[in-house]
Order: C-alpha cells, then structure tokens, then sequence
C-alpha cells in the first residue's frame, strides 16, 4: 500500500483532484495505473474498503465529500474508515458522470508520470 499512498500523496501535493473527486475514486477503484518510469504497478482497482483506508491513511481533507453533494456532517466522523466507505458508498462511481471525471483525472494523472488502464467494461 505504500506505492497507493505514493501516488495519492503525490496528487494531493500536486493539487489535481481539486474538482475533481469522483474522477480520482473511479480511477482508483476500477483501473490499473503503473508508474511510467520503472513499470510498477500501483494499483489495480481497488475495493471501496481499500479505496477508504488508503483515503484515511493519507489524511484526505474529509471536506472533499462535499464536491460528492455529500454534507460531511452526515458521516461516521468519529471513525474515518467509515466516514470514507460511506462516501464512496453515496457518490454513484459506477455512474457516466463519474465515467467522465475518470477520464480527465487519467489525463491529469498521465501529466505526473503514471499510466491509467482502460475502464472496466459494462
């Protein structure tokens, strides 16, 4: 897990998901992205559990939920493995919207040196 939180340390720090949420959850659950430079791979589709503690492992700003439409109040605070299943449970990452957000964090993603494999089929 520590190439996962490489790499979202290394978005965090680069400012992309800013807007960009649903995108970087859907990548993160159904693609495989490898490191351009020596072929590693990073990920390849995690569950939303995984997705969850990686979120809570990194310190991901619990206030991103709300680029979701979700009202972080309206989560486990107090356990943040929880709070993040639960987003993830509610933000629709299987929808065309979040299909589409996918497609410009994979843009932005290739920008840091990561490769992004194709979408899972329907």
């Amino acid at each position: 897990m520590d190439a996962q939180s490489n790499l979202l340390d290394e978005v965090k720090n680069s400012g992309l998901p800013k807007g960009n949420f649903i995108g970087m959850i859907h990548v993160l659950i159904g693609r495989t992205i490898t490191r351009k430079s020596d072929g590693v791979i990073v990920a390849k589709g995690l569950t939303w559990r995984e997705v969850a503690s990686l979120l809570k492992k990194v310190r991901w700003d619990p206030e991103a939920v709300r680029e979701l439409g979700i009202d972080p109040d309206s989560l486990p605070m107090r356990d943040r493995q929880r709070y993040w299943y639960s987003a993830i449970s509610l933000a629709k990452v299987e929808s065309p919207a979040a299909l589409k957000a996918g497609e410009r964090f994979v843009d932005q993603l290739l920008e840091l040196g990561f490769a992004v494999g194709p979408p899972p089929k329907s």
